[in-house]
């Protein structure tokens, strides 16, 4: 709100304690845009949760960073963000995304185009596929890894790795 300088401010009443104003921003519609075309990096207040009671079956997506610690089921899609796993959840989906940090038990794959963190009480069941990997002590892991370099295309990586494996022999006939 407005006021003019040379007015002084009328403090609150002395018995009560001052409370900060609740108002509303009334910033013009405009600016709406330039606040969408800010870069990926994300905070904590860019990240979505699933709390320890929720449970979802099917494809989550988006374009921001998010925290598990209920169950989820199908298939995660953040490409460019953080997914982590916490000490709660349970996931048993594939995960696509920048950077994938497991605190609690997944079951599927994981591709990141950044890195892959399991950390002490994790649990992962699945084949990872990322630039880095970080495994820490007391942290369960079965299945395989690729090591792709930051910025390599997983169908770039599939063709040359399919040009490189020799023909199978055909089976003679009788």
């Amino acid at each position: 709100m407005w006021k003019p300088t040379n007015q002084p401010a009328t403090p609150g009443r002395p018995t009560e304690p001052e409370r900060p104003s609740a108002t509303v921003p009334t910033a013009p519609v405009a600016t709406e845009p330039a606040a969408q075309a800010r870069p990926v990096t994300t905070t904590t207040s860019d990240q979505a949760t699933i709390g320890k009671s929720l449970v979802i079956k099917g494809e989550v997506t988006g374009s921001e960073s998010l925290y598990i610690d209920g169950r989820v089921e199908g298939s995660i899609n953040l490409s460019g963000n953080r997914v982590t796993v916490g000490r709660n959840g349970v996931v048993s989906a594939n995960i696509n995304a920048r950077e994938i940090v497991v605190l609690g038990k997944v079951r599927g794959n994981l591709t990141a185009s950044d890195r892959v963190d399991i950390r002490s009480d994790g649990s992962l069941t699945g084949d990872v596929v990322a630039a880095r990997i970080s495994i820490e002590d007391g942290a369960f892991f079965k299945g395989g890894i690729d090591i792709r370099k930051a910025g390599s295309k997983p169908e770039e990586a599939k063709a040359a790795a399919a040009s490189a494996a020799p023909e199978p022999a055909i089976a003679a006939r009788a």
